[in-house]
């Protein structure tokens, strides 16, 4: 009797649950340094953002985010292993207003059971051909999805993720996926370092398939990336410590010197701290081609079910 209750035990746990609609309200932020009457900070314009909360527990942990062709659908995932599927609103002056239609569903694994964090932490996400590609820490892999129907659909093993195993750190791994124009995939790993102490990076889809580095610098760790039309490299990061706070910035990495064996740095474009910005953990990135052809930058951060901690979407015009 002890094993059957134990087997249903596991089976309630295991079993995926169904999509939920959720409610998320939405407050707008207006100016992204309280104290400077400016919204230009380094390379980038600030154009708006929100302070996001719901009702329902379902929502929260956003680790990663990419829009769809039409700058308004997103696709998130959540590092408790939900994707968050919605829609951004605007105002009439074009700000970030909302967010509408909003559901969080389970991931389902290779065996279509939703694993629990432990099994299903999800970090990174990217779009490549109809396909949706996941980073997992935990347990180390990069897995697919379709894009149509993702929700649904069980896991299929992605690309080979090309870094030795035994380099990659239990809770510093994939944070990043960006898909290139010229068709690359690449991951970036957050924390994972080598003797140099430079960050484990890899090309793991599309031509010089290989491993290369990204140099750390100052005690940031990555927490996403995203590449710009042109082909250079946007990689956000983040800084944490109990005696200055939490910090993020964005480095523009030169797009010809992601290559296999490389070791690639570049310019800080942003950055930002807490305490005189309106920053959280910023986790998740990502970049849009607005109405009028110029390039935004969106930014989410992960607020870890916590009430010390926010979640926040914000907006920024790159300016070049």
């Amino acid at each position: 009797m002890r094993v059957v209750f134990a087997f249903l035990a596991l089976a309630l746990v295991a079993a995926p649950a169904a999509a939920a609609s959720v409610t998320v309200n939405a407050v707008q932020i207006e100016k992204f340094a309280a104290e400077k009457d400016t919204d230009r900070f380094g390379r980038l314009q600030f154009l708006g953002g929100l302070k996001l909360t719901s009702p329902d527990p379902e929502f929260q942990s956003l680790s990663a985010i990419r829009f769809l062709p039409d700058g308004t659908h997103f696709i998130a995932v959540a590092d408790t292993g939900e994707w968050v599927d919605g829609t951004v609103t605007r105002d009439a002056s074009g700000a970030l207003s909302g967010l509408a239609d909003v559901t969080v569903t389970p991931m389902k694994n290779a065996r279509g059971v939703h694993a629990g964090k432990s099994g299903m932490d999800a970090e990174s996400l990217a779009i490549q051909d109809d396909h949706l590609y996941v980073g997992f820490e935990g347990r180390h892999r990069i897995d697919s999805y379709p894009l149509s129907g993702h929700d649904q659909a069980n896991a299929s093993p992605g690309p080979d993720f090309l870094i030795p195993t035994y380099e990659l750190r239990r809770n510093g791994s994939f944070e990043a996926l960006a898909t290139a124009p010229d068709g690359r995939m690449v991951v970036i790993a957050e924390k994972s370092i080598d003797t140099a102490g430079n960050l484990f990076a890899a090309v793991i889809r599309g031509p010089d398939r290989g491993i290369f580095k990204v140099v750390k610098r100052e005690g940031y760790d990555v927490t996403d990336a995203a590449f710009l039309p042109d082909g250079d490299l946007l990689v956000l990061e983040r800084r944490f410590s109990l005696l200055s706070g939490v910090a993020m910035r964005i480095r523009r990495l030169p797009g010809d010197a992601v290559r296999p064996g490389s070791t690639v740095d570049g310019p800080t474009i942003m950055q930002a701290y807490g305490g005189t910005h309106r920053i959280d953990n910023m986790e998740g990135m990502d970049v849009v081609r607005s109405d009028d052809g110029t390039l935004h930058i969106i930014l989410v951060s992960d607020d870890n079910d916590s009430p010390l901690q926010n979640t926040l979407m914000l907006e920024f015009r790159l300016i070049d």
